[in-house]
């Protein structure tokens, strides 16, 4: 907040201040105080210093803290001597962490408090140069050294904290100036931003440093300035407490500087020693295949060549927008200094720190999109600070290589369209007002923004910039106008009703990861040649487990039933409505059917495959599928994953040719693999393909006028053969009259044939036009006897 007010005078309550900010668009996180753990902690004077008389390393101190007579306290600090002004703990003070200081004995002497040294007040040695670590605080010249004055004002422990979350299209806004702009525009107040100037010495850079920007897409505009007769040393207090105040540890001058600016501007700037730049030239250039640079961080980085570095004649000196290289940072024996203020393209900042696994401060700006006009305000600033600090001699001439385009962006400006789209009734004189005060130029139906705001594009962002200073809750609240006409499309209906269902049938949904190992496809035992081996692979996965999408959904749901065996279930009935993710040569994107996946086992043997087959056929049902065949699975139809199934417990659901679902008994390799023993059995259905055949429409059909007619049969036929098959015979001989048709009996032994089996149905008949007379149902069986005769199945006797 003090480096706020160098700009613009809000000394308005901090309560205040943060609420009118984040009203206005600039969202406080929230707000401390400097030292605000430490009370009751002054600034004394050393008046004696001398010897414990019951402990060698001890010292007994007459303390004067400007409060009449002096206070005794004892410490054990080496490096105090009588004359020294230190801060003083007084009895009932507290520090850091929750240190509470109460006067008492040492050895037997009187102790009324404690002597700090700076770790215990919580600053460090960057922040106060000259003291030491392991000692007392002795309190340096830019300290207040006037007696009993409350040590945060003493050392400049006194400033207040704001913390912003400020959103990735406003990078203006991560800088103090930026901040300041902000402050002035929503509480109506004057900015003082003043445009920086030096000097110099006189010199050409040019003679001195050559530039040469040979990707002028990834670095529209490069500008450096040179620094003479350098001067290593500690910054003033008041820099390095607004660095530590920022978060930003205090290093020395040069390096204290680009921090500043970068956070005063919001422009990243770096440093080179010209010693270690070679030729004396600086190419901005793409790296070469193989090239690599130690960076600040003491790391060896291997670069790739869609990764933009600034170089010198030979080698790599930094990576642009990111970080400096090893010896291109600033030595205690450094003498000459270029320094750099580019700008350098976001996505590829982005692009490259990601690859490079680092995030800086830097590129955390550079990639949100910084506008290269502010390359100049940058550099003339930390020319002028090295010059205000004493820090150099800069030269009065700096090379500037600007490709950029400097067109100003207009937006048509329409206050009658802005009120209708905010729903106020806002004068245009005050639009104008508040758009000015952001820096907007609005003339000739346009609104021009200021180099800095690349936010704005439309007619939209001129509304928010007027909503926000006119304030969103004057806007009046109305009632929304028109009626929503939302529903839901028939494929969400179709799949709420497959949900239904299930749920209606026991089973409990659950939701799987999208992404999956390779390995899942060895444990269902998929052929090494088998289509669904062809994945996408993801570029960046967590791991392997994670690394493609799945083509097949049966292992994931055999994941789960795994999942709940393993942790002693005793039975589980499960499905999930996910997706498969089905690559197509030539296109970038999979197809991505919706399947149906139903998996379900019990230990005590409740479940089996006609458990699970009266699951699928009741949710057909539901869904509106009939006339649909079941089949034995075998290879070749239709379903690749029939080598994860039991091969004589396992069917396969087709329609007019077009297969289904797959429905089954796992195979006991499988069930090894997945480590489970009791039966499983799963199911896959094709929805689409399944919602394309199925129909919503329910028949009404009266209550019947007319008496039913049963007859029972029993028929003997090869074991082979599915009674699915025999079922449909007897419903196309029946016909209309047809009602319903039961099994109720199936019979294996020593009565029937080996390879055969016996097959008993109860079928109903009944007619809507009158009761149906005995011939007529004796024709009728007559027809079933003959068709079933065609399969092979004859009367049993």
């Amino acid at each position: 907040m003090k480096w706020l007010a160098d700009y613009v005078k809000c000394d308005m309550p901090i309560k205040e201040f943060v609420s009118g900010l984040t009203i206005s668009g600039s969202k406080v996180e929230r707000y401390e105080k400097e030292g605000g753990e430490i009370s009751n902690v002054v600034v004394g004077k050393l008046l004696e210093v001398k010897p414990h008389e019951n402990s060698d390393h001890l010292v007994v101190c007459q303390v004067d803290v400007g409060a009449g007579e002096p206070i005794q306290i004892v410490t054990g600090a080496p490096n105090v001597s009588a004359g020294d002004y230190v801060p003083v703990a007084l009895d009932g003070s507290t520090l850091p962490g929750g240190v509470k200081i109460k006067k008492g004995k040492l050895r037997g002497v009187a102790s009324n408090g404690m002597l700090c040294s700076i770790g215990e007040l919580g600053v460090t040695t960057h922040d106060f140069p000259y003291a030491i670590e392991d000692g007392i605080f002795l309190l340096g010249d830019d300290c207040d050294k006037t007696l009993g004055m409350d040590i945060h004002k003493a050392i400049g422990l006194d400033d207040t904290c704001v913390e912003f979350e400020i959103t990735s299209n406003r990078p203006d806004c991560m800088s103090v100036i930026g901040l300041a702009r902000e402050t002035a525009a929503t509480f109506n107040l004057p900015a003082d931003i003043k445009e920086p100037v030096y000097k110099g010495i006189d010199g050409n850079i040019n003679d001195m440093l050559k530039v040469d920007i040979q990707n002028e897409k990834l670095c529209p505009r490069y500008m450096a300035g040179i620094v003479k007769n350098v001067k290593i040393e500690p910054s003033p207090r008041w820099m390095r407490e607004r660095l530590r105040a920022s978060g930003v540890r205090p290093i020395n001058n040069l390096v204290d500087i680009t921090n500043y600016v970068m956070l005063e501007y919001g422009h990243p700037m770096h440093a080179f020693d010209l010693r270690y730049v070679e030729d004396a030239s600086i190419v901005i250039r793409n790296a070469k295949a193989g090239e690599k640079i130690m960076t600040l961080d003491g790391v060896e980085r291997e670069l790739s060549e869609e990764m933009l570095v600034i170089a010198d004649g030979k080698k790599p000196v930094a990576v642009a927008g990111v970080m400096g290289g090893e010896f291109s940072g600033i030595m205690d024996d450094t003498t000459t200094v270029v320094f750099e203020s580019a700008c350098f393209d976001g996505a590829s900042v982005r692009t490259t720190a990601k690859k490079l696994g680092m995030r800086t401060d830097a590129s955390s700006r550079f990639e949100k999109g910084l506008n290269p006009q502010q390359c100049v305000p940058a550099l003339m600033r930390a020319l002028e600070l090295v010059e205000m600090l004493g820090a150099g001699e800069p030269v009065n001439t700096i090379i500037d290589c600007d490709k950029s385009d400097k067109t100003p962006k207009g937006v048509k400006f329409d206050a009658e369209w802005i009120n209708g789209f905010l729903g106020a009734e806002i004068p245009e004189a005050d639009m104008v007002k508040y758009l000015e005060s952001l820096g907007f130029k609005v003339e000739n139906g346009m609104a021009y923004a200021p180099y800095y705001r690349i936010d704005i594009e439309n007619k939209a962002d001129i509304a928010e910039e007027v909503a926000r200073l006119y304030g969103y809750n004057n806007i009046p609240s109305t009632i929304i106008r028109g009626v929503a006409q939302a529903q839901r499309t028939p494929k969400q209906k179709f799949e709420r009703e497959v949900k239904r269902a299930m749920l209606a049938l026991g089973y409990n949904e659950i939701t799987t990861y999208s992404f999956i190992s390779p390995k899942y496809l060895d444990k269902i035992c998929l052929p090494a040649d088998s289509n669904l081996r062809n994945a996408v692979v993801i570029t960046n996965p967590l791991g392997e487990d994670t690394s493609i999408m799945r083509t097949t959904a049966i292992p994931s749901m055999c994941e789960i039933l795994a999942k709940n065996y393993n942790n002693r279930n005793a039975y589980a009935s499960l499905f999930e409505l996910g997706n498969e993710y089905i690559p197509v040569d030539g296109e970038v994107l999979p197809v991505e059917p919706a399947r149906l996946t139903i998996g379900a086992y019990d230990t005590a043997g409740g479940i089996d495959f006609f458990s699970l087959k009266g699951a699928v056929e009741a949710l057909l049902d539901r869904i509106g599928l009939y006339d649909y065949e079941v089949e034995a699975a075998k290879t070749g139809c239709g379903f690749e994953e029939v080598c994860a199934f039991h091969p004589g417990r396992v069917a396969v659901i087709t329609k007019d040719g077009q297969a289904l679902a797959i429905l089954g008994e796992l195979s006991r390799k499988t069930m090894e693999n997945y480590g489970i023993s009791a039966r499983c059995y799963v199911a896959k259905l094709n929805l689409p393909e399944i919602m394309a055949l199925s129909t919503n429409e329910r028949i009404y059909k009266p209550l019947p006028k007319y008496p039913a007619t049963t007859r029972d049969i029993s028929v003997v036929c090869d074991d082979e053969i599915p009674v699915a098959k025999l079922e449909k015979a007897i419903k196309g001989a029946v016909g209309k009259t047809l009602e319903s048709i039961e099994l109720f009996d199936v019979y294996k032994g020593k009565q029937v044939e080996s390879g055969k089996k016996s097959v008993s149905y109860s079928i109903v008949m009944r007619s809507h036009e009158g009761t149906l007379t005995d011939e007529q149902a004796d024709s009728a069986m007559k027809r079933v006897l003959k068709a079933l005769s065609e399969l092979g199945a004859e009367l049993r006797s």
